[in-house]
């Protein structure tokens, strides 16, 4: 809508034209400093997480390598301001970040993207203090966090959630569960939204700071997933939980704004995850793989249970990187999608 917008202006229309026909314009190209982010990254990825990725996956373990790994480079939360300890990274830094870690692993690169995604609405309407209280503990890599949202009932339809707050004096006691929360029962902070007032519909949700070590608060149901299983997916409880006033983001009854403001801003990671898949046809052939052998690609990238939905990514990513082979691809990729209905289907029954 903005560049149909701006091409019917004819001032625009003409800087449009101009800007389109100069081959050395850099409007789309990533400036020296990010280039640089990447290698460095990169680096990281290659040498002390590409090794133990397979192990994470086979084992359905936590990339606790990584996050080491990230912590030590300021990667796992680069996203934080210089004022609360972290190193000021952009967005499309922290877009880089994610895509190059997912080039080797995608279980390990949720840990930068969700560091963000858990603290994203704290950043952009929590209060100083409840800010110098939690993201400080993210950029020394003491603390993770995570975003709880999403429940059984409430997936795509977030203002069906049936998790309540109800305010006692100066705190707010919780009740409810969640679900499908990445990175759940390894991070120390949560954002949770809640409804506040179930009389005002979308209006009438808010959204809180919680604390794992919060009385009441517990993480189980843990999903058994068909790819990234490194990355723990779990379902967050509140029985009872206090929360102190403080730890309210922004205003009461403003919680759905912030849980959609949050996602404006973070659900460019994925695709920066999906970005790293279309690569690893390259990646593949760079390191002297078929990149048609099922085999190989279920112990070397982990795409052996991976969704359909990331294996489309991988097969138009192969079709550009081996094109003579694209009929091959697209039969390994129909045997693959029907395995992996078949594994769902029996996960059903």
């Amino acid at each position: 809508v903005v560049v149909e917008h701006l091409c019917k202006s004819e001032v625009m229309a003409g800087s449009i034209t101009a800007v389109s026909a100069n081959p050395d314009f850099d409007l789309f190209r990533t400036t020296e400093d990010h280039e640089a982010i990447r290698e460095a990254v990169r680096a990281v990825a290659e040498a002390k997480i590409k090794p133990f990725a397979a192990a994470v996956d086979e084992e359905s373990r936590f990339p606790s390598e990584a996050n080491q790994a990230l912590i030590a480079a300021d990667f796992h939360a680069a996203h934080v301001a210089e004022e609360h300890g972290g190193v000021g990274a952009d967005a499309l830094a922290v877009c880089i970040i994610i895509e190059e870690v997912a080039r080797v692993c995608a279980s390990s690169s949720l840990i930068p993207a969700v560091n963000k995604l858990g603290t994203m609405g704290l950043i952009l309407k929590g209060s100083e203090e409840l800010k110098q209280q939690v993201l400080p503990t993210l950029a020394s890599g003491e603390a993770m966090a995570s975003y709880a949202l999403s429940e059984r009932e409430a997936g795509s339809d977030a203002a069906a959630m049936r998790t309540r707050a109800k305010q006692d004096g100066d705190n707010w006691i919780l009740n409810g569960s969640k679900c499908w929360i990445t990175n759940g029962g390894k991070s120390t902070w949560y954002t949770v939204m809640a409804v506040t007032d179930p009389d005002k519909g979308a209006n009438g949700i808010s959204s809180f700071i919680v604390h794992k070590d919060d009385p009441g608060f517990s993480v189980t149901g843990y999903e058994h997933k068909l790819g990234i299983k490194g990355s723990p997916t779990g379902s967050p409880v509140l029985e009872d939980v206090w929360v102190p006033d403080e730890n309210l983001i922004g205003v009461e009854g403003k919680g759905l704004s912030v849980a959609l403001g949050t996602l404006e801003r973070t659900r460019l990671g994925p695709g920066q995850m999906l970005q790293a898949l279309d690569a690893i046809g390259g990646g593949l052939l760079e390191d002297g793989l078929d990149p048609l052998d099922l085999g190989l690609l279920r112990r070397h990238h982990q795409l052996a249970a991976a969704p359909v939905v990331d294996l489309v990514a991988f097969q138009e990513g192969v079709e550009r990187a081996s094109p003579r082979h694209g009929e091959r691809v697209i039969a390994c990729s129909q045997e693959f999608e029907h395995r992996t209905r078949e594994t769902t289907r029996q996960l059903r029954i």
